[in-house]
């Protein structure tokens, strides 16, 4: 069943303006209107790109978004600062209008777009819990029987009967997630409001919104630029970029979307790094036996060669080392030659192969170190490499998930 459908939907925003500005706008766009025209103003404006310095004073903020959540799915909005993640979210609270398409939804909502959202800075803690339980059209007997159960998720039972304009930012969004996570509505929105507090808070909320979804079947939209969080709470994602989705789907491939492409991706990559002794010339990443480096299967051994030149009277004093990054840029592990063979003078490629199965799918980066007598960093280079293992054709059967971690290697086993 259907919780929420977007439907074409599109925003625009007129610079330094409320509104279209202007008296001749409005009534531009009225007389359009009377003669069953499109509104002249829906075909101009510039695309939502903080990067670039526009020259139009119409922006689409968000542009043709369409997408469908069912009831009980917990989604993650994700993307750069300026995506038009938090625009999305108010179009779907209906704190603001789409301004073309339609949004359809089943059910009641609770939104959490800032820290206090409904709140009234003199009214107490307790006549806000009451306040926002009838904004979504809560009996006060319904409010009041969840209302001690709020109150003890938030912590702030000692301050409950003070104004709420004296609350820290910590308290304050304490009381007000505790409001919009257990008031029955079938839909609960939050923005980044997680990053006010503490860590203990955080793993709290995250564990609360949990339980909206799997246990009570309550739809959950969430954003945050954590995305081990988003990994961990969300079962879907999408993706927006510019104002436009770019992904929506399986939120592991999402996220890997987004961190990869917010980073790059190359399979070759050509350059002259180095130090006087040892310079990097090409770094690639293949399937084993492939004739090309456009995609990397996680079920084939993968090569990782190295093409580099020395110019030291003693190559023996150097080798290099990688650590392999994961798409959080955590180090999983590092790898070097210098325990099975020595460099050579002059051009030279080294080669590196993973078995096949070691990777799981999802985004790495590789990080590049020149290590001189074993015992210092000639040169470091971080994130000098990026590639993505992908998931490979499955036979009918067999799974089609992606396990837990990054990395599974093979291990000895024995049955007694």
């Amino acid at each position: 069943m259907l919780a929420l459908k977007a439907e074409n939907i599109s925003k625009q925003y007129r610079l330094g303006q409320v509104g279209t500005g202007t008296l001749s706008h409005d009534l531009n766009r009225m007389w359009y209107k009377m003669r069953g025209k499109e509104d002249p103003y829906l075909k101009i404006g510039e695309t939502n790109n903080r990067t670039e310095k526009g020259e139009s004073e119409y922006v689409w903020s968000l542009q043709n978004i369409n997408f469908e959540i069912e009831q009980g799915d917990a989604v993650g909005i994700i993307g750069r600062n300026g995506a038009g993640k938090s625009t999305l979210l108010k179009l779907l609270s209906k704190v603001t209008k789409p301004t073309t398409g339609k949004i359809y939804t089943r059910g009641r909502i609770a939104s959490l777009l800032e820290v206090g959202t409904g709140f009234h800075p003199e009214m107490t803690g307790r006549e806000n819990v009451f306040l926002n339980g009838a904004i979504l059209g809560m009996t006060r007997k319904e409010i009041s029987r969840k209302f001690d159960e709020i109150v003890d998720f938030s912590g702030v039972e000692r301050y409950i009967d003070t104004p709420v304009k004296r609350y820290s930012s910590g308290m304050y969004v304490r009381l007000a997630f505790a409001v919009a996570a257990h008031l029955e509505s079938e839909i609960l929105i939050v923005d980044e409001v997680l990053a006010v507090g503490d860590a203990e808070f955080q793993k709290k909320c995250l564990g609360k919104m949990g339980d909206v979804t799997k246990g009570e079947g309550r739809t959950v939209l969430f954003v945050s630029h954590n995305m081990a969080a988003v990994k961990t709470l969300c079962n879907n994602g999408i993706l927006l970029e510019k104002g436009m989705v770019k992904y929506s789907g399986n939120i592991d491939k999402c996220v890997s979307y987004y961190l990869g492409n917010s980073k790059g991706n190359e399979y070759i990559k050509s350059f002259d790094l180095g130090t006087e002794n040892v310079r990097i010339r090409r770094i690639e990443v293949k399937n084993s036996g492939a004739d090309d480096s456009k995609n990397l299967y996680e079920n084939q051994e993968i090569e990782l060669i190295t093409d580099l030149h020395v110019l030291a009277e003693n190559p023996e004093r150097y080798h290099l080392t990688y650590v392999l990054n994961n798409e959080q840029s955590e180090p999983l592990f590092s790898l070097s030659h210098y325990e099975q063979f020595a460099l050579q003078p002059g051009d030279q490629k080294i080669k590196c192969t993973f078995p096949a199965k070691y990777f799981q799918s999802g985004n790495y980066y590789l990080s590049l170190y020149i290590i001189e007598d074993r015992l210092r960093a000639d040169f470091i280079e971080s994130d000098i490499f990026t590639f993505i293992v992908e998931d490979a054709p499955r036979e009918i059967g067999d799974w089609t998930g992606r396990e837990p971690g990054y990395i599974r290697p093979t291990f000895k086993w024995n049955l007694y």
